[in-house]
């Protein structure tokens, strides 16, 4: 497995990272590890989980993500892991976690780290990231910014001074942001540059053949001022494996938890995923490989963070590393993104 330098820093992360929401969830404790004994036997040496996780966060399960890694992570030798985890933000209605006082400030984001770290039974993580922004941005689904929602936010710098100071204490050794703009990326470059603080490395946002809003602003940046993209969700939770093309009320997450609809239930979804499917079978390929041979080998990507269920879906995902799209074939992805257009965004 290749590996990359991540942002301007000297991690040096496969070109393929682990996400762990699912441990929890729909993953047993042991699941868990047998996923993470195979991707690190792949070569795979970043994962990434998060306070929140599993998704969807409820009461009863908030945190046990985090546990489940950290009782496989004690058994590694941890100088061969980069393991990155997220503070939640705020601006939800999650009262389980810490209160509820989600705000990016000093306190919060201390208590954050410190219970991160206690369930990841290590005392340091190498990207610490701030999973959504503290002020008002459309998340997850949404696509209009909505000057109304505006409320109280902590000012950037407090909480890249804050971030400093977890860097200096040996807590954490970069931070990253996640769910971020244009705006909110190049605001954390300028208050870096003239207070001499440490600079985010990466943003992990979705990009995915449904969902390709990076390249509009943020590819640009990331490029110009060497921050790497982090790209989640590659396969659209399930849409882009094809299975809810044949059948709509197939098993998955889309349908498991209600709240992924707001994402994939928009109008030129079904008829974008029919024309992708259609691509790739001319050509001799699965859905799966198509949407993933896309994302892993795209520029503006640093490395891309798969998911799975089941550890068939997790060696699929990976062996798909191994297919390389002709031109031919990135010539029709380009024809159907200019005949829909970001349809999941």
């Amino acid at each position: 497995m290749n590996t990359i330098d991540l942002g301007n820093s000297a991690l040096h992360v496969s070109r393929i990272g682990l996400g762990t929401m699912t441990f929890g969830q729909q993953n047993s404790e042991a699941e868990a590890h047998a996923q993470l004994d195979y991707a690190l036997a792949r070569g795979i040496n970043f994962f990434d989980t998060a306070e929140m996780y599993p998704v969807p966060t409820r009461s009863e399960t908030a945190g046990r993500t985090e546990r489940y890694v950290g009782t496989w992570l004690k058994r590694q030798p941890r100088d061969r892991i980069v393991l990155a985890t997220k503070a939640t933000g705020p601006g939800r209605a999650l009262d389980w976690i810490r209160g509820g006082d989600l705000t990016f400030t000093r306190d919060n984001l201390q208590r954050a780290l410190e219970g991160s770290l206690q369930r990841l039974q290590t005392d340091y993580v190498d990207l610490y990231q701030l999973h959504w922004p503290d002020r008002n941005v459309p998340l997850f689904g949404q696509y209009h910014y909505q000057p109304s929602q505006e409320r109280e936010t902590v000012p950037l710098r407090q909480t890249m001074e804050a971030l400093a100071d977890l860097i200096k204490a040996g807590k954490i050794r970069h931070w990253g942001l996640s769910n971020e703009t244009p705006w909110g990326l190049m605001s954390c470059l300028r208050i870096a540059e003239e207070h001499a603080l440490p600079r985010p490395v990466s943003v992990q946002n979705a990009y995915n053949l449904l969902n390709r809003t990076w390249e509009n602003g943020m590819s640009e940046i990331g490029f110009r001022e060497r921050v790497s993209l982090l790209a989640y969700s590659p396969l659209a939770f399930g849409v882009l494996s094809g299975k809810y093309l044949q059948d709509p009320k197939a098993p998955g997450r889309v349908n498991l938890f209600g709240g992924f609809n707001q994402r994939y239930n928009k109008p030129n979804t079904p008829k974008a995923v029919a024309a992708y499917a259609e691509l790739a079978q001319e050509h001799g390929l699965s859905l799966t490989q198509l949407a993933l041979g896309f994302v892993y080998r795209h520029w503006c990507v640093g490395s891309t963070i798969i998911g799975a269920t089941t550890l068939s879906q997790l060696q699929e995902n990976i062996a798909a590393w191994q297919v390389s799209l002709s031109p031919a074939v990135q010539a029709g992805i380009e024809d159907i993104h200019l005949a829909f257009p970001n349809p999941a965004p």
